[in-house]
């Protein structure tokens, strides 16, 4: 195994994984922190829903666009000095949005923040899973994803500290990117030697990782479906507006409290099946919300399990595909992954308004079928996971 997982101070090991985990959290927070400040910065000069949408997608844009070239960079400049560069180009950045009095500067730097979020996302993880031995991989990844999900939670309540108003929220999100790459220089944080993929093209390792990928699909698919109408969902269905809310968060409540359980789960147990089992809980559970919608009582806990199960899908499938693959290939997975991520952002919402159109149920049937038609992955896919 690369890197310094096979010395034998385990405080050297401790080191960089408590610091790559923090990235996560660090990640959360700019992202949380983030999409509120420009939305409403936005609407205070005075511009529509649309043109809010269309400079969030600038964002979306420029993670796309370097996807990829990341095998490219991590191999010629390596993960820690690619992480440095994007934090310190991501505080800089932040730091040119108040200085422009136009909108329209706004779209190239968000083009360039979203660029500097993808390295730091893609590779920070990508060297996480390396560095941890597979009888703890499902646990770290885990926890990973639950900080990352805890910090995008904290981010609006930072920003209600600090005040919209003024320079100081652009300022305090760039100090936090520029003490994160601070964190990446002390000597223990050794990367694993560069290696290029072992593949040329990108596209190649849909055949050599189909659940990873697909996995990363189907969450942003339903993530974005979910935290979209759910709300709406409940209140067609006759719900408050404030409980309709307190749905969504008690939903997004149980992916950040159960992933790490679950990855302990699969530390211990077959991952393959493991992944079959939570996609048929995350089917089963989606084809009860019609009847338990109608009781918040049977509701609430529904949704807690159902998300904790279902996001758990993809912290599993990539700590299985890191037991797989190692150095330029797992990067070159995380890259593709990271595309599957943008198509499936913009695709499922899209797709669930449509089927809710169709169907006061029609997210539920959305969500029960892409799940149940994952399940059947791992199930024909033995040799994937």
């Amino acid at each position: 195994m690369s890197g310094y997982v096979t010395q034998p101070n385990t405080r050297i090991q401790f080191l960089p994984t408590a610091t790559l985990i923090l990235m996560g959290l660090v990640f959360g927070l700019v992202m949380g922190l983030g999409a509120p400040l420009f939305t409403l910065d936005l609407t205070d000069r005075g511009y529509g829903a649309g043109m809010v949408a269309a400079n969030s997608m600038m964002h979306a844009l420029g993670a796309l666009a370097m996807a990829p070239f990341m095998p490219l960079l991590a191999t010629r400049l390596g993960p820690r000095r690619a992480i440095f560069l994007a934090l310190v180009g991501g505080s800089v950045t932040l730091l040119l949005f108040p200085l422009s009095s136009s909108i329209w500067p706004w779209f190239p730097l968000r083009i360039l923040l979203g660029a500097f979020c993808e390295i730091i996302l893609v590779l920070s993880e990508s060297w996480l899973n390396q560095i941890t031995d597979n009888h703890a991989r499902g646990r770290v990844m885990g926890l990973y994803s639950t900080l990352l999900s805890v910090g995008i939670a904290i981010g609006p309540a930072l920003l209600s500290v600090t005040g919209r108003q003024g320079n100081l929220p652009f300022w305090g999100t760039a100090a936090i990117l520029l003490v994160a790459a601070a964190a990446t220089l002390p000597p223990w944080m050794v990367t694993p030697p560069p290696a290029a993929p072992t593949q040329h093209k990108l596209l190649r390792y849909l055949w050599l990782a189909p659940i990873a990928i697909t996995a990363t699909l189907l969450i942003a698919m339903l993530d974005g479906a979910a935290t979209s109408f759910l709300a709406l969902y409940a209140i067609q269905s006759g719900w408050s507006e404030r409980a309709a809310t307190l749905l969504l968060s008690v939903m997004l409540l149980g992916a950040t409290v159960m992933q790490v359980p679950i990855g302990w789960v699969g530390d211990r147990t077959n991952r393959r099946y493991l992944l079959i089992i939570l996609a048929l809980m995350a089917c089963g559970g989606a084809l009860l919300w019609p009847m338990a919608i109608r009781q918040p009582a049977l509701a609430y806990p529904l949704l807690f399990v159902w998300d904790g199960a279902f996001a758990s899908l993809y912290s599993v499938a990539m700590a299985a595909a890191g037991n797989r693959y190692r150095d330029g290939d797992l990067i070159a997975i995380y890259a593709l992954c990271s595309l599957a991520w943008g198509i499936g952002s913009f695709t499922g919402p899209a797709i669930s308004a449509a089927a809710m159109q169709a169907s006061p149920h029609g997210l539920a049937l959305f969500a029960a079928t892409l799940c149940g038609l994952f399940a059947l992955l791992p199930l024909l896919l033995k040799k994937s996971v």
